[in-house]
C-alpha cells in the first residue's frame, strides 16, 4: 500500500501574508539537510490527480512554492516564477507549486497565467507543511529553495521578487 503525506492546517494564511510583509529564514545546516530530505519525500497529487514525488527532482535546484489561488500576493509573484521557469529551463532548476487549493480552481488559474511547471494539490494541510519547514507566521506565499545536494538553503515569507530570486540561483547554479 503506498503511503500518502496527510496534512492539515489552517486557513488565516492568505490574511497573515499581508500583514507579514516579507522575511527570510535561515537555519543551521543539520536543520537544512534534514528538511531538504523531508521536502523531498514528499508525494502530493497533481491538478489530474497523478501523485508525484518531489524527489524526481532531485538534483536540481528546487523552488518550492506555497500559494493558493485566493492570495493576492501569490496571484502576483506565479507570473516571475512561470517567467524564471521558462528562461533557465528545466535541465538545473524546477520551479514546483503546492497549492492550498482544490483541483479546479488550481486547474483554472494555471490555464490562465500559463503556468508551465508542476502544481500540485496541497489542500490547506499545506499550511502544516511549510510552518514544519520554518513558516512560523502559517502565511502564504511560502518559497523553499533546495540546493543540487537536498539541502535547504533559502527560506522566504512573502513575495519573492525576481532580483532576490535571480540571486538566489545565481549563486547555487554559478558557484564562484
Amino acid at each position: 500500500m503506498k503511503r500518502r503525506t496527510i496534512l492539515v492546517g489552517g486557513g488565516v494564511a492568505a490574511a497573515a501574508a499581508l500583514v507579514a510583509g516579507v522575511a527570510v529564514f535561515r537555519s543551521t545546516d543539520t536543520a537544512d539537510r534534514r528538511d531538504g530530505e523531508a521536502l523531498l519525500a514528499v508525494e502530493l497529487p497533481d491538478v489530474d490527480g497523478h501523485d508525484q514525488t518531489l524527489s524526481q527532482w532531485r538534483g536540481k535546484v528546487l523552488v518550492v512554492n506555497f500559494w493558493a489561488t485566493w492570495c493576492a500576493p501569490c496571484r502576483e509573484e506565479m507570473p516571475q516564477f512561470v517567467a524564471v521557469q521558462a528562461a533557465r529551463g528545466t535541465s538545473d532548476v524546477q520551479f514546483v507549486g503546492i497549492a492550498v487549493d482544490q483541483p479546479d480552481k488550481v486547474r483554472e488559474f494555471a490555464k490562465q497565467i500559463g503556468l508551465n511547471y508542476p502544481a500540485l494539490i496541497g489542500g490547506f494541510g499545506a499550511i502544516e507543511l511549510s510552518k514544519s519547514l520554518g513558516n512560523s507566521l502559517s502565511a502564504l506565499p511560502f518559497t523553499v529553495v533546495v540546493d543540487r545536494g537536498g539541502r535547504v538553503v533559502e527560506r522566504h515569507l512573502g513575495p519573492l521578487v525576481r532580483p532576490q530570486l535571480d540571486r538566489v540561483l545565481d549563486r547555487l547554479l554559478n558557484p564562484a
